[in-house]
């Protein structure tokens, strides 16, 4: 990318994503209740993206439940082959408006908006030979030998073909021109489809880059699903700034536990405007679009546990919830500022230890000491018991063995005890639980 890719995405964006709870169901009157409540609760600790997930173009997504994705779709498109918004469930974007309406309103409330597709270009539309942009139909550039395993709308595009880069390049103009500042792109990160090609979308993500860079505004570019291929990540770093370590993340301890395993693989990739992302967090009221909703299934310490997680990895932040109906608990752990300051300011995150029974991260910054960059220590118990989590100071990255630290914890903002760089730190830990401390000189 010409522009630089830490100044579209500085830090770990912050936000909510339409999903976990709404599945393809959201509407306009929805995506604002959601963007309203965050300008008024939670702008000010660092939330700030508002993403429509997928399946906006559809009129019909959610009528035929329990079938998540209608085969054969007939959604909306305009002249060029190009998806646009229903009206049926976005009537701001009657009359070629498109989500220009909706993103002026979320820019209105001093956030930004984003939006989810899946990579490629419509089936019926290469079936019909609709015509994109620059005169070449859909048929020459679909490659329909590239499709999703779990969602039939879209055949990839062939970057051999004349024609492919320039109907990226029209995708993300219109975009632009609709105020657009993320995209969330799926079936791309790991084309689960071809297990033994699993980033066979590589050149797709070449002409997205491209084509982002090209429409002249700055937009995070993230991609979708995971795991992500380790190999790859000289690839993901050039052409991202956000890529799924993990396939869809749900509120199960198996899924959680698992998560340390691939932010341990992935933990040397984080910062200048590259983020590896943890996937969404399912916290709050979960899964109507689904239809039947439900609670968070997380105990409150695998909640904590959960950010403790993400924040000291410095994955993006996305909330899964309906954001209005927030409970006073799920609202404290997400405006805990100490915390966040972690995950926004921090830098050089690394796993200490990690055994079946416990686990130790550190980083180093993220608060404002009198003196010195404090050090950032999260200890988790990984066991169904509760018990002691324990690490030798002097195993610490950062830690200097000849000082005396100040302890603090950041979930409890409560001043602990001094303790000498070159102790040993002992400290009671519930199962499945996490203690994040700051040691300040």
């Amino acid at each position: 990318m010409a522009y630089s890719k830490n100044a579209v995405a500085p830090l770990p964006p912050m936000g909510w994503n339409s999903y976990d709870y709404y599945n393809t169901s959201v509407n306009e009157e929805q995506v604002r209740a959601n963007a309203a409540y965050m300008a008024e609760h939670l702008k000010e600790f660092g939330w700030n993206y508002v993403v429509i997930d997928i399946q906006w173009s559809d009129p019909d997504a959610g009528t035929q439940l329990p079938q998540q994705y209608i085969p054969f779709s007939r959604f909306c498109v305009d002249e060029y082959s190009r998806q646009i918004p229903a009206p049926n469930r976005f009537p701001s974007s009657e009359g070629g408006k498109g989500f220009a309406p909706l993103a002026a309103y979320v820019h209105s409330l001093g956030l930004k908006f984003g939006i989810h597709i899946m990579r490629g270009i419509p089936r019926f539309c290469a079936a019909e030979h609709r015509p994109t942009r620059c005169g070449i139909t859909a048929d020459r550039i679909a490659n329909p030998f590239s499709i999703s395993r779990w969602n039939g709308d879209m055949y990839g595009v062939d970057a051999s073909k004349q024609g492919a880069q320039e109907y990226y390049d029209s995708i993300f103009e219109l975009y632009a021109e609709w105020g657009v500042d993320y995209v969330k792109v799926d079936d791309i990160c790991n084309t689960n489809m071809y297990p033994h090609d699993p980033y066979s979308a590589e050149k797709e993500v070449e002409m997205i880059a491209r084509a982002i860079e090209r429409s002249g505004r700055p937009m995070v570019l993230s991609l979708s699903p995971g795991p992500a291929i380790i190999e790859k990540a000289w690839h993901l770093e050039q052409y991202a700034n956000m890529w799924r370590i993990t396939d869809d993340f749900w509120d199960t301890w198996p899924l959680l536990k698992a998560m340390f395993d691939r932010c341990e693989v992935w933990q040397k990739h984080v910062g200048g405007g590259c983020w590896p992302d943890c996937d969404m967090l399912p916290l709050g009221k979960l899964c109507k679009g689904w239809g039947e909703e439900r609670d968070c299934q997380f105990t409150p310490d695998e909640q904590r546990t959960m950010l403790t997680l993400w924040c000291i990895f410095r994955s993006p932040l996305m909330i899964g919830a309906d954001l209005p109906r927030l409970d006073d608990v799920t609202k404290a752990l997400l405006t805990n500022r100490e915390v966040l300051d972690v995950q926004r300011f921090s830098s050089g995150a690394a796993q200490v230890m990690r055994d079946g029974r416990q686990c130790v991260w550190a980083s180093r910054g993220g608060g404002c000491p009198a003196q010195g960059i404090p050090v950032n220590l999260a200890l988790f118990n990984l066991g169904d018991e509760d018990g002691e989590v324990a690490v030798r100071l002097d195993t610490v990255p950062f830690v200097d063995s000849s000082r005396t630290y100040r302890v603090r914890d950041l979930w409890e903002h409560k001043d602990l005890f001094p303790l000498a760089g070159d102790a040993e730190l002992s400290l009671a830990v519930p199962a499945h639980g996490s203690v994040l401390l700051r040691l300040s000189v």
